[in-house]
């Protein structure tokens, strides 16, 4: 048989569509042509094939013409998974494989030079298109390096199977009474088992004073609000950002496994930290496409990789305009889509905003213990980096102030994570249980039904929005904040309270 077939699968975005590896053998003047949109990484499989069998003690046709089509021929193919098919469809088609053994399986996995498997990128997604296959009644295995059969095993309900190295596929698909007899190990599945969400992060207590700010991260928190903290050098902005995870709820099963295949595509996934919360701070020298995501192929910026997670960006007037006017559409949909003349990708970016800034260059305006050295208009400037739709799209906006060192010293202990997380989590709990989602998701109707004010507080809504000069979006915006601060009272209606402190929160540039 000249002629074989192997099913693989490429990457497309989160997507993980089907390609068939088909490898003809003829006779002709010897060469190795692979067609089918193939990038430079798998093009250069024909060196690492050739040496893989030829170190694994396996046949090579070097005296035959090799032709591998990987199909469709319009979908590109990039990455070194494609090894293993091609590896697999010339011994299939010299006859050393029985081809009945592969029409159930799919492949994946990149050869070294002698024969053992390495890793490959995207383990998850592909487990994740294989099981959506399943319910559609196509019904395969996936046979991946142990490495990334390991990783997909999060993936419950798919048929998986972890390989070491060439030789470990191929005795256990050679045709029957020609083998060793040896059989593909299957990998079994992990079970989701949940994690507390403070478990090796810094604890809150640890913060000195700042009560104003740690109540406004626990509001955060507990609907999922984004935050900016303005405040002087040293005042414990970046402090409390790096203990605010520990304030998050654990992971659902389906959020834990979203985020996962997020980090398995984009090749970051540790195991060592499945179902925490990832926690993503890029250096303001991030570019937009490093921030939101791009390139050739596509691939998750950071706001994708901190999906279900918190994306923290300390210095935020430093990172570049461009980077920061990219955030806009995803702080308002949840996900990122990215435009090529080719193609299109949609990645999913429902992370959590915590951002911090100086209030000057010099970072010292306002600050009652050290004197500012900048001009107002070096100080309009600084603070004008940041445009108004992208402060607008900001739910939370505190000052957190310089404290005294006598004051550190005698500052009583605050609350520990845990004990915010607990509160944060029985407010999550009534906005579940009350609207299916929660307060920072609500938006036309559904903002309308449940996040009903008293008159009182309405009137002194409408009043202050008129007064500030606030958008409709602000006004919404704060409507939502304000519900949120309800929950954490455990009560059925915004009051004037709850309605006075959630603009407090919206005031932190305005009054500089």
């Amino acid at each position: 048989m000249s002629l074989a077939i192997v099913h693989s699968r490429a990457l497309d975005g989160l997507k993980a569509p089907e390609v068939t590896v088909e490898v003809h053998l003829a006779n002709g003047l010897p060469s190795f042509t692979l067609v089918g949109l193939a990038d430079t990484e798998v093009k250069e499989a024909r060196e690492r094939v050739r040496a893989a069998l030829s170190n694994s003690g396996l046949d090579f046709p070097f005296n035959k013409r090799i032709t591998v089509n990987l199909a469709p021929a319009d979908l590109p193919k990039e990455s070194g998974r494609f090894d293993l098919p091609i590896a697999l469809g010339i011994l299939a088609a010299m006859g050393h494989i029985d081809p009945e053994r592969l029409v159930d399986l799919e492949f994946a996995g990149e050869l070294s030079l002698g024969g053992e498997l390495r890793p490959v990128r995207g383990a998850l997604p592909m487990a994740l298109a294989l099981l959506r296959a399943a319910e559609g009644g196509r019904v395969r295995g996936l046979v991946l390096p142990q490495a990334s059969a390991d990783e997909a095993a999060l993936v419950e309900g798919a048929r998986l199977y972890g390989a070491r190295h060439l030789m470990d596929v191929v005795e256990a698909l050679r045709p029957s009474g020609q083998g060793s007899g040896a059989t593909l190990v299957r990998t079994q599945s992990v079970p989701f088992e949940p994690v507390r969400a403070q478990w090796g992060l810094p604890d809150l207590r640890e913060v000195k004073g700042q009560s104003a700010a740690k109540r406004a991260l626990e509001i955060a928190a507990a609907g999922a609000h984004s935050v900016l903290m303005m405040g002087p050098p040293g005042s414990g902005k970046s402090m409390l950002a790096q203990r605010f995870a520990g304030l998050l709820p654990e992971l659902a099963p389906g959020e834990a496994l979203e985020s996962a295949a997020v980090l398995s595509l984009a090749g970051h996934f540790d195991a060592a930290q499945w179902r925490r919360r990832t926690v993503r701070s890029p250096h303001h020298t991030a570019s937009p496409v490093a921030l939101v995501g791009g390139g050739s192929p596509p691939r998750p910026g950071e706001i994708s990789l901190a999906h279900h997670g918190v994306l923290f960006l300390d210095e935020l007037p430093e990172f570049p305009r461009a980077a920061l006017e990219a955030l806009r559409e995803p702080l308002e949909t949840g996900q990122i889509t990215i435009s090529r003349a080719a193609r299109r990708h949609d990645f999913p970016a429902r992370f959590q905003l915590i951002a911090a800034m100086n209030p000057c260059p010099c970072g010292h305006f306002g600050n009652p213990l050290k004197a500012c050295r900048c001009t107002p208009d070096q100080v309009a400037r600084y603070q004008g980096r940041l445009s108004g739709p992208l402060l607008d799209r900001i739910d939370v906006q505190v000052e957190v102030p310089a404290v005294a060192p006598e004051v550190l010293a005698r500052s009583p202990e605050g609350a520990s994570s845990e004990e915010v997380a607990q509160r944060v989590v029985a407010a999550r709990a009534r906005q579940l249980a009350r609207q299916g989602r929660l307060n920072a998701e609500l938006e036309g109707a559904a903002l309308d039904l449940h996040a009903a004010a008293e008159p009182a507080a309405q009137a002194f809504l409408q009043s202050a929005c008129a007064r500030l000069g606030w958008s409709g979006r602000a006004y919404h915006r704060v409507l939502k904040l304000a519900r949120t601060i309800a929950d954490l009272a455990e009560a059925d209606h915004i009051a004037s309270a709850h309605m006075a402190e959630a603009i407090q929160y919206r005031r932190a540039l305005s009054s500089t």
